[in-house]
C-alpha cells in the first residue's frame, strides 16, 4: 500500500458542499479487483456502476486516464459496487433480482445507484471544529460491512448499511438490519453508508477496511462526530443507494412455506445461511474522479445534490454508451437447483478481448 504525506493536504477556506448523483448499471460480474484482484470468477457475482476502466485489476491513479462512465458526473471514473440480490422460490430455484433507477435521477439511468458525496452528512455544524472536507487521493479504495457477518447484534453495530421496504420509490418506511420479511409494493431499497475518517497515509490496508474509520453513531445521513486522532482526515461521506425491483417475487405462493424463512438473499450467501443473509450487505469503492474534480466540489458552496457548476455532467444517454468486456462466462441469471450461490459459474472460463 502506498502512503500519503499529510503535508500534501494544505487546508484552505472552509466551506458547504454536497453532490448527489445517479451512475447507471455498468456491468454485472463474479470480478472484484479490490478484494480479490485477478480472480475470474471472484467469489460471488457484484452489481458494478461507473468508470468504464473496471477490471479484474486495477492499480495506480484510474481518474488519470482517458475513459467513460455510466455517472452523469463525466469527470468521474470511479467505480462503486455491491453484491447482487437473488429471489430463493419455494421449489428451491434463484432467480437475479433486477435493478431499477432511484426516484428522481436524471432522464435515462438504466438500473445503477444513486451516488452521495456529503460533508457531516447535510449539516454545516462539523466545519468549525473538524476542518476541510479532503477528497480521496489517486489509488484510493476501501470497503464496508462483511459477507461474514451473520448475527442481528454484529450487523446492528455496521451503522448505515441498512434496508428499507418501499412503499413507493419515495416512500421508505424505517430502515431495517436484515432484508425485509414481506412483500414491499415498490422494491427493497439498500443502503451502504461508508466511513468517513481517513488515517491520512494509507490507500488500502489488508482488510480494506482499518485505513477508515467509522464515527457515525446514528444511521441515516445524520451529523458525524469528530476524527479520532488516528484517523484525523475527515473525507467525504460516501454512500450507495439501490433500488431492487423485488415486486414480481411478490407473490407469496412462491416464497417458503416457513413463514419465518427470507426469500431474498445475496450472491455471497451459502446453502442454509439464508436466515442471516441480510446482515452480511458490503459494499466497495475504487476511487477515480479526475484531477482535483471532487476537491473542487468540495471546496465550493455551489454544489448541492446534482447542482454544481464547477463539475461537468454528461447526458445519460452518452453514459449508457459506457461498457466493459464480459471477463467471466457466467450464469447470472439463476439457477434451477438448490446449489449455493457461490458455484454460479463454478465452470466460468476468462474471455480474452
Amino acid at each position: 500500500m502506498k502512503p500519503i504525506s499529510l503535508a500534501a493536504l494544505a487546508a484552505p477556506v472552509l466551506v458547504q458542499a454536497g453532490l448527489r448523483f445517479g451512475c447507471s448499471t455498468l456491468t454485472i460480474q463474479r470480478v472484484d479487483p479490490v478484494v480479490e484482484p485477478g480472480a475470474a470468477p471472484a467469489a460471488h457475482l457484484h452489481h458494478i456502476v461507473g468508470g468504464g476502466h473496471f477490471n479484474m485489476t486495477m492499480e495506480g491513479d484510474v481518474g488519470a486516464k482517458d475513459g467513460c462512465t455510466t455517472c452523469v458526473m463525466s469527470e468521474d471514473l470511479s467505480n462503486y459496487w455491491t453484491a447482487v440480490l437473488y429471489f430463493k422460490a419455494r421449489n428451491g430455484s434463484y432467480h437475479r433480482v433486477p435493478v431499477i433507477n432511484n426516484a428522481a435521477l436524471d432522464r435515462g439511468t438504466v438500473g445503477g445507484m444513486t451516488i452521495y458525496y456529503t460533508p457531516f452528512d447535510f449539516t454545516t455544524d462539523g466545519l468549525k471544529t473538524q476542518g476541510r472536507i479532503r477528497s480521496f487521493p489517486p489509488g484510493f479504495r476501501m470497503t464496508v460491512g462483511s459477507p461474514t457477518t451473520n448475527t442481528l447484534d454484529q450487523a446492528q453495530k455496521h451503522i448505515g448499511l441498512r434496508y428499507n421496504c418501499l412503499q413507493t420509490l419515495i416512500n421508505r418506511g424505517r430502515e431495517l438490519a436484515d432484508l425485509p420479511t414481506v412483500p414491499c409494493p415498490a422494491g427493497i431499497f439498500a443502503i451502504h453508508h461508508f466511513p468517513a475518517c481517513w488515517d491520512g497515509k494509507n490507500l488500502d490496508s489488508p482488510n480494506h477496511q482499518d485505513h477508515m474509520y467509522n464515527t457515525k453513531i446514528r444511521d441515516g445521513f445524520t451529523n458525524a462526530p469528530a476524527c479520532p486522532a488516528s484517523h484525523p482526515v475527515r473525507m467525504p461521506q460516501l454512500t450507495y443507494e439501490t433500488v431492487w425491483d423485488t415486486t414480481k417475487f411478490n407473490d407469496k405462493s412462491l416464497w417458503p412455506e416457513d413463514s419465518s424463512q427470507q426469500p431474498f438473499v445475496w450472491s455471497y450467501t451459502s446453502s442454509g445461511t439464508e436466515k442471516t443473509n441480510g446482515y452480511g450487505t458490503h459494499a466497495d469503492y475504487m476511487f477515480g474522479w479526475k484531477g482535483d474534480s471532487l476537491q473542487r466540489a468540495m471546496d465550493q458552496n455551489d454544489c448541492f445534490y446534482d447542482g454544481c457548476g464547477s463539475l461537468k455532467k454528461q447526458a445519460m444517454t452518452e453514459a449508457n454508451k459506457c461498457k466493459v468486456r464480459d471477463m467471466v462466462v457466467d450464469n447470472i441469471d439463476g439457477c434451477k437447483s438448490r446449489l449455493k450461490l457461490s458455484r454460479f459459474g463454478l465452470r466460468g472460463e476468462v474471455k480474452t478481448p
